[in-house]
């Protein structure tokens, strides 16, 4: 158990390092260990990762940066991992393949094989290359253990005793065409969703705008598509959402919308739109940047058994008092700990290798 202690520890002192860079500003912290070697290099490292993927902007840097540094703390980590029986395990090699559509996405799978006790053999996604090797390199200074555990790699992969793996349907199966012999973890494409009653507040409503165009919509835990009622107003879904409408003047998003807006007005498509979103009917899950699909329902029961049906496809349900496990409006990019994508539980199959 002090090993596993110890390695607590050691992703606390990394929380804190991490912190001085959550708010608008970095602050630099003069009580934080080997600071002098690495506040630094590593404001260095964010403004590489700006220029380097036009997504990965000053504010959504800050905030995946503020959500981590508020899920490393001694109180989180231990409460994540006490129904687990952590012993000294013999150290396999895992490999990581990470995707790149937000800052530090794959961060859970990493912290989740060296906690338990293994070695990480990371390949990143060339969208987001430059934070992890640098945060694993002062999780090495405070941990010294760590050396020797963490690799970063370009190559293909060989050397490994299983394998956690994130991509689209697509690299699904190249996933498993390479790696389904050995124990893993293959992820697909995932999107959210919110079911819509018609009774919501305009601070509910104003607060699944965050969950819809945080990461821009890039993440599988933003929402991309509602279900509503039948004879649904979106007067109150656009007014509620209206103070996101800034988001237009990132050349990225707009040039998305403007895009997709002529794909859709040239083949006719019926849209609704604000300025800044627009919103299609569509049976589909996964809709393109800047646009939200919606779909009518008129039986609350009959949409639960639908996604029942699709919950391959769906990440996380946003609602108010409609299922179980359902996310409160706003909530969908604030994941604790033990909110493992697609439902699959990391530390116990990392304990079961």
């Amino acid at each position: 158990m002090e090993r596993l202690e110890q390695r607590i520890v050691a992703f606390v002192k990394l929380g804190k390092f991490i912190e001085q860079f959550a708010g608008s500003t970095p602050i630099k912290d003069e009580t934080i260990p080997f600071n002098d070697l690495f506040f630094d290099g590593f404001k260095h490292q964010l403004q590489l990762a700006q220029e380097h993927n036009g997504w990965f902007t000053k504010e959504q840097l800050s905030f995946a940066l503020k959500s981590w540094s508020e899920a490393l703390t001694a109180v989180q980590l231990k409460q994540w991992l006490a129904p687990y029986q952590i012993a000294d395990v013999t150290a396999k090699n895992v490999a990581v393949i990470m995707a790149g559509n937000i800052p530090l996405v794959g961060f859970h799978d990493f912290l989740s094989v060296l906690i338990t006790g293994h070695k990480v053999t990371v390949k990143l996604s060339s969208n987001d290359k430059q934070l992890l090797p640098f945060l694993a390199k002062y999780l090495e200074y405070v941990a010294p253990t760590f050396k020797g555990k963490i690799t970063f790699t370009h190559d293909k992969l060989t050397d490994f005793d299983a394998v956690i793996a994130t991509g689209s349907d697509n690299t699904a199966r190249y996933f498993e065409y390479y790696f389904g012999k050995k124990p893993n973890i293959i992820r697909k494409n995932r999107n959210s969703v919110a079911i819509l009653k018609g009774d919501e507040t305009p601070e509910m409503l104003a607060a699944l705008g965050e969950d819809i165009f945080r990461y821009y919509g890039l993440g599988c835990r933003s929402v991309s598509k509602l279900f509503v009622p039948k004879n649904y107003n979106f007067d109150f879904f656009f007014k509620a959402i209206y103070a996101f409408g800034d988001i237009i003047n990132e050349n990225k998003y707009a040039n998305n919308y403007d895009y997709n807006k002529a794909v859709y007005l040239m083949s006719q498509y019926q849209l609704l739109e604000n300025g800044f979103l627009m919103l299609k009917e569509d049976a589909s899950y996964g809709s393109p940047i800047a646009t939200l699909f919606y779909e009518k329902y008129s039986d609350i029961n009959t949409l639960k058994e639908k996604l029942k049906k699709d919950s391959d496809h769906i990440q996380c349900i946003v609602a108010n008092g409609v299922i179980d496990n359902e996310i409160t409006f706003g909530n969908t990019q604030k994941p604790e700990l033990f909110d493992y994508a697609d439902g699959v539980d990391t530390v116990d199959f990392l304990l079961k290798i």
